[in-house]
């Protein structure tokens, strides 16, 4: 389990300027308030709200986003009160705090309940401040990460949810690592033998194909850097769940796909992208339709 010295330490890295006070008074507090808790796990039930913290000090959130996921399950799950968040932290992180709690007490998971009016309540209860959906959207992650260790019988009911509410909407925020996190393991759990087989044809495939990647990540650095342009280029590998829904989706095999890995090149200004994309398609020849442009036509998420 992370330290107090060493959450305060993540923050401080990118945010030197960052309310350590604070953080070391949210981190007493929550330990205190979660006290012998524990989870499924059989792990300290503190152990998540800092886990949580150390997934948004990743993504470089401020100190009372962090303050606010150490807190987030007091008031549902402790004796503290909204009252006493608000006095020993302030009115912001309480009413972020009890933004969560509102989260955590909504209907989301009734078989009844259509998959819009989910959507609908959620955005409501987020609405006023949307540090509140990062906070939760961690806590989801976290959740899933260690959704081994929950009863069987509820894994399907929460991996169903995470893949038609949270996933999308951490992909309506930007964060397409975390959703494809989320569907991946929400996979894993709602179809296990698909990802199985996906896994070990990935697994095949990347045996097959490691010095290919090498070589094209080699040969296009290379290529950048005969034209003075610093640049980090990196394969990746497409997810199993966007493998399976790419496959469903147009109906077709696995030995069918064309695109399983994928090259990111990270510059530092818009004109050096068009001039990477230069090189690019002087070195190997363009696939007919199948370019996009993002950044003169933005995602409807803002994605650039």
């Amino acid at each position: 389990m992370m330290r107090q010295y060493e959450l305060v330490e993540r923050v401080t890295r990118y945010n030197p300027e960052a309310d350590e006070a604070l953080l070391n008074k949210a981190y007493v507090y929550a330990m205190q308030k979660h006290g012998s808790q524990t989870r499924a796990s059989g792990d300290p039930y503190f152990s998540h709200p800092l886990e949580v913290a150390a997934i948004l000090t990743a993504l470089r959130l401020d100190d009372a986003t962090i303050a606010v996921a150490l807190l987030h399950d007091t008031i549902e799950d402790t004796d503290a009160t909204r009252a006493e968040i608000d006095s020993l932290f302030g009115e912001e992180i309480g009413k972020l705090v009890d933004g969560l709690t509102k989260i955590k007490r909504l209907d989301l998971v009734s078989r009844k309940a259509k998959q819009a009016e989910n959507f609908r309540k959620l955005l409501l209860a987020i609405a006023d401040d949307v540090r509140v959906l990062l906070v939760k959207l961690a806590d989801r992650l976290h959740n899933m990460r260690t959704l081994h260790h929950m009863p069987e019988h509820k894994r399907g009911r929460i991996a169903e949810e995470t893949m038609e509410i949270y996933a999308p909407l951490a992909g309506r925020m930007g964060m397409h690592d975390m959703r494809e996190e989320l569907e991946d393991i929400s996979f894993h759990t709602l179809n296990p033998e698909a990802y199985e087989t996906i896994t070990d044809r990935l697994v095949d495939l990347r045996e097959r194909n490691r010095e290919m990647i090498r070589g094209i990540e080699t040969t296009l650095t290379e290529r950048l850097a005969e034209r003075g342009m610093a640049a980090e280029v990196k394969g990746r590998e497409k997810r199993p769940y966007s493998i399976f829904r790419k496959m469903q989706r147009k109906a077709i095999g696995f030995e069918q796909l064309s695109d399983l890995y994928g090259f990111r090149v990270t510059v530092g200004t818009v004109e050096a992208c068009y001039r990477v994309l230069g090189v690019i398609h002087t070195t190997w020849p363009t696939v007919p339709g199948r370019f996009k442009d993002y950044i003169s036509t933005p995602k409807q998420n803002d994605y650039k």
